[in-house]
């Protein structure tokens, strides 16, 4: 796997996720602001719930765009053999069972999911009890994180 090829595969999700937010939040304005909804009687409310939506919407097309300001602006450097996984690096994870899970240490967007070939790259950040784990780290390292009450145990085996 290429890490300038996983951050162009966010940033292109990111894009897409910030169209249909777009389109979301003028949707959700215009049903707020069409004069169909004006209030007829105080439990008339859809015109004040199409507002609360819109003003949701509007929230998460800046979230998004901030998330795709910052990876435009992130520079890929190779992994660093001295200071260990720090964002921006790609890491493959072994579970006990022997599942693995491929993430990437971004600077936001946690939970987004992107699909390169046959892998599913799932972006994590140092604000999360696992990114927090994996800083610092090295290939062959251990570690455990407590998730909902239950231990899970990882394997560094890769890192790009």
């Amino acid at each position: 796997m290429n890490k300038q090829t996983v951050l162009q595969a966010i940033i292109d999700k990111l894009k897409v996720d910030l169209g249909v937010a777009q389109r979301a939040a003028q949707t959700a304005y215009e049903t707020a602001t069409h004069e169909e909804n004006i209030a007829e009687n105080k439990y008339d409310t859809l015109g004040l719930e199409a507002s609360y939506l819109a003003a949701g919407q509007a929230r998460r097309v800046e979230e998004i765009r901030q998330s795709l300001l910052l990876y435009q602006k992130l520079s890929m450097a190779p992994f660093d053999e001295q200071r260990g996984i720090q964002t921006g690096d790609l890491v493959t994870l072994q579970t006990e069972t022997g599942a693995e899970q491929h993430l990437f240490l971004g600077p936001d967007a946690a939970g987004l999911k992107i699909r390169l070939e046959n892998d599913v790259i799932t972006v994590i950040t140092a604000r999360a009890p696992l990114g927090q784990s994996l800083l610092g780290k090295f290939e062959g390292d251990e570690l455990e994180i407590t998730v909902n009450g239950s231990k899970q145990s990882f394997e560094v085996t890769q890192i790009v």
